[in-house]
């Protein structure tokens, strides 16, 4: 019942514990799964690394890794694939990690991603992340490569947008949500750059790297913005539409499979 419906299986191993107990319960949870869903990704958080030197965390991967996929080939299931990603709650490591393992599971993921390309290169933009404002995961971003400092910095900035939109952004009588449809900042870094948050869902924002020179076309920006806006909104739409179909056509098929007074057809 657990895994049927299971997109992903997050399994969280203590890297600063004997983990051979550890790795042998993934065993067996990985090969049950599989039995049931062959759809499941499974993904592998080596959490507690902010206590491992840089030689000993990429030892301790490596090990792991070998040990997991080695009892996996003995075991005939050479075909399952574990992704594993080195975690800790004293950084951005455990979001971005979380945010990889989400973005396998949408469907829209590569759509996202090319609206995002021609967004930053018709906007002189240098960076883009399309963020879920609650659990600052990203679920998209463009084709360059992401910098562990710059996604930082965009956490960050949507904790002080929240955090002042408490304060400043509310009513009198406390009404209001603290991130709406009129969300936007800006904050200019001491280093030329320039920080650009808009609200683009009310689950999600919009936070782009951008240099002072190109931000001086901030009408050209917020223009573009406004089109990649309409189309993420399209996209998703598109998604709600074939949900609901399938809803539909689930619902005839089982109206189809039974009689008038609602018990199932036998064939005798």
């Amino acid at each position: 019942m657990i895994f049927r419906g299971t997109g992903a299986l997050i399994f969280v191993i203590d890297s600063q514990d004997d983990y051979m107990e550890a790795l042998a319960r993934l065993h067996l949870t990985v090969t049950r799964a599989y039995k049931v869903n062959t759809d499941i990704n499974f993904e592998v958080f080596i959490h507690k690394v902010d206590g491992l030197s840089d030689d000993h965390k990429i030892e301790t991967q490596r090990d792991i890794h070998q040990r997991a996929n080695d009892d996996l080939a003995d075991a005939g299931l050479e075909k399952i694939h574990l992704s594993f990603y080195l975690t800790s709650i004293y950084d951005h490591s455990i979001f971005e990690a979380f945010s990889k393992v989400v973005q396998k599971l949408i469907p829209q993921l590569p759509t996202l991603e090319n609206l995002l390309n021609i967004f930053i290169s018709n906007s002189g933009i240098e960076k883009a992340f399309l963020f879920d404002v609650v659990s600052k995961i990203y679920i998209a971003t463009d084709s360059t490569p992401v910098d562990m400092q710059t996604y930082e910095l965009c956490c960050d900035m949507i904790d002080v947008v929240i955090d002042i939109s408490c304060i400043y952004g509310l009513k009198e009588d406390g009404a209001g949500t603290p991130y709406d449809k009129e969300s936007t900042a800006i904050i200019k870094l001491n280093n030329t750059t320039v920080l650009y948050l808009k609200e683009v869902t009310k689950f999600l924002a919009l936070v782009c790297f951008v240099r002072e020179e190109s931000f001086e076309r901030k009408g050209l920006i917020d223009y573009n913005f406004h089109c990649f806006r309409k189309a993420i909104h399209e996209v998703f739409e598109v998604r709600m539409k074939v949900v609901k179909s399938r809803k539909v056509q689930n619902r005839l098929q089982k109206k189809k499979g039974a009689t008038p007074n609602g018990t199932p057809r036998v064939l005798l």
